[in-house]
């Protein structure tokens, strides 16, 4: 036991020296691997792709207030410090504890006008001994505060009852002009005829109702949601889809935009009000 703590004391010093030196020589500003457990891709370029979709699909402007849920070790983040200005502002939140706390130790520092929030969230796959349910979790921010929120490859973990009490969350925090930015897997007709001819990337062989799953023994490693009742979703929340859906490769289309399914969305007319 104490052989394996004092691993464990050298391995995060070595991390800490390894993050010193990189900004002492001007290496890009990356987490170490063992972090990086975000799905697959380069780490760097999915980042760089993303930005591009926030400004051209989401109309992403420098001077925005940003909020990120499930921001991991800045994947998303790290990017963006290249794009907002001085009067734009970020937040990330997450429920992985280590990456917030290597976002904090350093990215902050650098970029004041970015800050790091832990969630403490039940989720089997990421947070295990979360000690908030995420249909209770409230944020912990101001209503009507952000511009601009996120989540890339949140959903795709979480259960509808839980993504169902988000979007609610969601439109509480934006501004009436706001947007909301979110991907899923989603379940469709097309989806299920491309999945008969073996060409969807994941295969999610167990129904649950409105949604599917990919693996019984980790639920929240993967879930898709039919579209009909994902849409339904957002008008209960009060938000509008701004058509089209983005859909991605993952089901096998040869014109998927990204990986997975993008839905871009704004509040109701008197949503947010409603919501408060």
């Amino acid at each position: 036991m104490i052989a394996r703590q004092g691993r464990s004391v050298a391995k995060h010093a070595a991390e800490r020296l390894k993050e010193a030196f990189g900004r002492l020589v001007g290496s890009p500003l990356l987490p170490p691997p063992a972090l990086r457990d975000v799905g697959p891709g380069d780490f760097e370029e999915i980042g760089r792709e993303f930005l591009g979709h926030f400004v051209s699909l989401g109309s992403l402007q420098p001077a925005e207030t940003i909020l990120e849920i499930g921001c991991g070790p800045g994947r998303m983040a790290l990017p963006l410090t290249r794009y907002l200005n001085h009067e734009g502002r970020y937040v990330g939140v997450d429920i992985v504890s280590r990456a917030v706390a290597w976002c904090r130790r350093n990215i902050s520092p650098q970029y004041p006008n970015f800050t790091f929030e832990h969630a403490d969230v039940l989720n089997q796959r990421y947070n295990p001994e979360g000690r908030v349910q995420a249909h209770d979790y409230t944020f912990p921010f101001d209503d009507a505060g952000f511009d601009f929120i996120f989540l890339t490859s949140v959903f795709t973990h979480m259960y509808p009852a839980d993504i169902q009490h988000y979007l609610r969350e969601i439109v509480r925090m934006l501004r009436p002009t706001g947007r909301l930015f979110s991907t899923f897997f989603i379940l469709n007709e097309e989806q299920r005829i491309l999945g008969e001819k073996g060409k969807n990337d994941i295969v999610f062989r167990f129904a649950r109702g409105i949604y599917r799953i990919r693996n019984e023994a980790i639920p929240e490693s993967a879930v898709a949601v039919k579209e009909r009742a994902l849409r339904e979703m957002f008008d209960v929340a009060g938000l509008v889809i701004q058509e089209p859906i983005h859909f991605g490769g993952w089901s096998g289309r040869e014109d998927g935009l990204s990986l997975q399914d993008i839905v871009l969305a704004v509040p109701a007319a008197g949503s947010a009000e409603e919501q408060r």
